[in-house]
């Protein structure tokens, strides 16, 4: 007949992650173990940034239909990474969040290297240079106003009021569209008072010949931008 080992009677509380046993409850209630650890972290938002992105790997990478499911990605090699990454998205607090998860999931670029400012910057460019001008001016404006809640004052102020600080993070992170900034007299002011320091900043944003280049294409919808400037009073 089977019989239970005294060291297996003495120790019946068990962790359901790793199995390790305890003769006591409260023990194995203060018992963390890796997996124990990524499980008690799963709501947090860089991880739940991390888990969508190690889905979207999945699905656009390896043609998987549906979801992996959480315990999929806590017991992942990559689970780190992932989750590194994550902490990026969080921190960074990317232009449409989801798109750009798909724009680094598809890069090309190594997992390791995902949580890296210059890929970012990368698809800042490529998006502001993609997106159609209504989108631009409705971030661009919604951003502005966002500025306008924080000092109690009206959006429109932006150019002249907001620091030069807080206008090239804007432009850096594509907040602000080159589409306004370049064609509003209030914009092209707050930019003559940048130093050359602060003009490399933003020069991958707002490059002048490219831009020429765009406007002269789209002379539609810079009349668009001129018309918002206009009843703006920027």
């Amino acid at each position: 007949m089977f019989q239970l080992s005294k060291i297996e009677i003495d120790k019946p509380f068990k962790c359901e992650f790793c199995g390790s046993k305890y003769t006591k409850e409260r023990t194995l209630m203060t018992h963390v173990c890796e997996q124990k650890r990524r499980h008690l972290a799963k709501n947090e938002k860089h991880v739940q940034y991390g888990y969508i992105t190690f889905n979207r790997f999945y699905q656009l990478m390896q043609k998987f239909q549906g979801n992996k499911t959480y315990d999929d990605f806590a017991k992942s090699q990559y689970y780190n990474a992932f989750v590194k990454f994550g902490s990026f998205v969080s921190n960074v607090n990317p232009l449409y969040p989801e798109k750009y998860i798909d724009f680094v999931v598809t890069s090309g670029v190594k997992l390791d290297h995902w949580a890296r400012e210059d890929l970012y910057y990368k698809y800042v460019m490529d998006l502001i240079r993609k997106e159609s001008v209504e989108t631009a001016l409705e971030r661009s404006i919604a951003t502005m106003m966002e500025w306008a809640n924080e000092r109690e004052s009206s959006w429109n102020h932006y150019f002249n009021y907001a620091s030069l600080n807080r206008i090239i993070y804007d432009l850096k992170d594509g907040k602000i569209s080159p589409w306004l900034v370049l064609n509003c007299k209030s914009g092209k002011t707050a930019l003559s008072k940048f130093n050359d320091e602060q003009l490399q900043m933003v020069y991958h944003v707002l490059d002048p010949e490219y831009w020429k280049r765009h406007f002269m294409k789209k002379k539609i919808d810079v009349e668009l931008v001129k018309e918002v400037v206009k009843e703006g009073k920027l």
